[in-house]
């Protein structure tokens, strides 16, 4: 088995912290694809990076598999554990595209050290070997320079290159700069990796976060590995194509800190694990924007009561795993509607449609509602749903 030799860097936290290892798409560096988003979690992780053989100076040796990459990353993590202190520790890992595909290979071939992992626009098989193969001539005979114009279109949401531009110059600089032959290397890897069939057997909690622009992994190839994976949980990302982690960090952070902190079954969690994972729901459910104008709105009066329905109603009852989030909406729909709570009801009706809730279900629920709750309940109902779907669609529109 070839092993190939795995550089890493620092990125963020302490020693004493638990230990988070990241992993990078084709053609970037862990630092400038993860530093934000590590920045943010280094109050509470021990984040390190690993770098892919001919990126950023990272050696190049001989062709791999992503098995083989898997098992060097495991490598170049137990130098880590070994300089913490806590040799066989396990570890939580989050990996981008082809990072990604690592994580599933370890997930999958040491599910002894990797104690939740999070996938990241990637996918148990992606793309079409030909397709990768092609591309790994065309990096041999051109250079990596070559592949700028492409990525920058698959890697970014519309609106990004306006909005970060410094972030995108870095990211298609390191591509640049990359050996050509380690990305061929890692293109022919990608070419020969299919998990599809073996992601029932995966035990590791997984965590997919998808792209809503995302054309390389789109988000039915998340789907597919919460579909098979005995404990998943996807979640979807607006305004981000394929680098989630460079597009949206701080809901990227958000997401990790939530999923990453929960312990395993055999450990209790902790208030603290329970409120985080409930602030991770929240703002997946209801937006960043909406719990951000709550949480900065909170008084020393109101605080309390703040953390109280981020612990128990979302960190206690939306994380539940016995009914979907979809389910979920249409009974708090429901229950809103029953009690006349109609600012709550605007709320959640938004809740929904990020849920994916269409909106005939929606008008289903309120023609349920009309017989089970009343008539002039249902018609104050479809009056509000009728705004905020209006609402909604002149956003959509706006974008």
């Amino acid at each position: 088995m070839t092993v190939p030799q795995i550089t890493g860097v620092e990125l963020a936290g302490r020693l004493d912290l638990p230990l988070l290892v990241v992993g990078p798409s084709l053609g970037t560096s862990s630092t400038a694809l993860w530093s934000k988003v590590a920045g943010a979690l280094g109050d509470s992780f021990h984040v390190v990076g690993w770098e892919l053989p001919g990126h950023d100076g990272a050696p190049v040796d001989e062709p791999f598999t992503i098995a083989e990459l898997a098992r060097g990353v495991l490598h170049y993590v137990e130098d880590v554990t070994a300089a913490r202190g806590d040799g066989e520790a396990r570890f939580a890992y989050a990996g981008v595209s082809l990072g990604g595909t690592v994580g599933l290979a370890l997930a999958l071939d040491a599910p002894d050290r990797v104690r939740h992992a999070a996938l990241l626009c990637t996918g148990a098989k992606i793309g079409e070997a030909a397709a990768w193969r092609d591309r790994a001539a065309t990096v041999r005979a051109s250079g990596c320079a070559a592949m700028v114009t492409g990525s920058t279109q698959r890697w970014f949401a519309p609106g990004f290159l306006d909005r970060e531009p410094g972030v995108a110059a870095e990211l298609l600089r390191d591509l640049v700069e990359v050996d050509p032959e380690g990305y061929a290397q890692a293109c022919e890897a990608l070419a020969a990796f299919d998990a599809r069939e073996r992601l029932a057997d995966i035990e590791t909690p997984v965590l997919a976060i998808a792209g809503a622009h995302d054309v390389v992994t789109p988000r039915a190839t998340l789907e597919q590995i919460v579909s098979k994976v005995p404990d998943g949980q996807l979640a979807v990302l607006d305004d981000v194509a394929h680098l989630a982690p460079a597009e949206a960090p701080h809901q990227v952070a958000d997401l990790l800190r939530g999923a990453l902190s929960t312990p395993p079954p055999t450990e209790a969690p902790t208030i603290t694990d329970v409120y985080n994972a409930g602030m991770a729901v929240r703002r997946q459910v209801l937006g960043d924007a909406h719990v951000d104008r709550a949480t900065a709105a909170a008084t020393s009066f109101t605080a309390e009561f703040q953390e109280l329905i981020t612990q128990y109603a979302w960190g206690t009852i939306w994380t539940r795993p016995g009914l979907d989030r979809r389910s979920r909406s249409m009974i708090t729909l429901t229950a809103l509607i029953a009690r006349g709570h109609h600012d709550e009801l605007a709320m959640h009706l938004r809740a929904a449609l990020r849920n994916g809730l269409t909106t005939d279900e929606i008008k289903e629920v309120i023609l349920q509602s009309a017989i089970y709750c009343g008539v002039p309940d249902a018609n104050t109902a479809f009056r509000i749903a009728a705004q905020v779907l209006a609402q909604e669609t002149d956003t959509e529109a706006g974008r």
